[in-house]
């Protein structure tokens, strides 16, 4: 079976896994487990959760409050990688593709670095699947070019896998965030 298909097949499962794994106490119980010195002097790229995602906007508010400078990512086209823009609490957001929303382009465009990166599954080595676009492995690899970057994937702890189908084009995550723990991964 080839790597296509293989991810296709672990994007049902996922989605299933996650749906069984999600939870309304999710957005507040990971503001519990938020390693402050990590977040320290970062800019955040967050992201506007999508349903079924676990919903970070507590966890940006409260990133806000402390002063942290945030950001958005905003969908390109196909084949090209996200791009971030300034966001407040308060801001109003247009509507993107695929159900995302996402500033407007009149906001100042923001090189995060500290990426908070939605996900499906993951595993305990830092493997992602997300949901096949590959925006974020393209994303954060564009970022590292042009300075450290720490990708930090979100999701409920149900949704650790023991291996998941990966390539080279696959970026790893330095740390996961959930609503049970935040694991630092080397």
């Amino acid at each position: 079976m080839d790597i296509k298909t293989q991810k296709t097949r672990a994007r049902l499962q996922a989605k299933k896994t996650r749906a069984a794994a999600n939870h309304s106490f999710g957005q507040v119980q990971i503001l519990e487990h938020v390693p402050a010195d990590i977040f320290k002097g970062h800019v955040i790229g967050g992201y506007w959760p999508l349903p079924g995602e676990l919903d970070i906007r507590p966890l940006l508010e409260a990133c806000y409050g402390q002063g942290h400078k945030l950001a958005l990512p905003c969908t390109p086209r196909k084949g090209k990688p996200l791009t971030f823009r300034a966001w407040s609490p308060s801001d109003v957001l247009k509507a993107g593709p695929y159900g995302t929303r996402e500033p407007f382009p009149e906001k100042p465009e923001m090189q995060p670095s500290l990426v908070l990166v939605p996900l499906l599954a993951f595993t305990k080595h830092g493997e992602r699947l997300g949901y096949g676009g590959g925006f974020y492995d393209r994303t954060l690899a564009r970022l590292k070019e042009h300075g450290e970057v720490f990708a930090c994937g979100i999701a409920y702890a149900g949704q650790e896998a023991a291996s998941l189908p990966v390539d080279e084009y696959d970026y790893l995550l330095d740390g996961i965030l959930t609503d049970q723990y935040f694991k630092a991964i080397n």
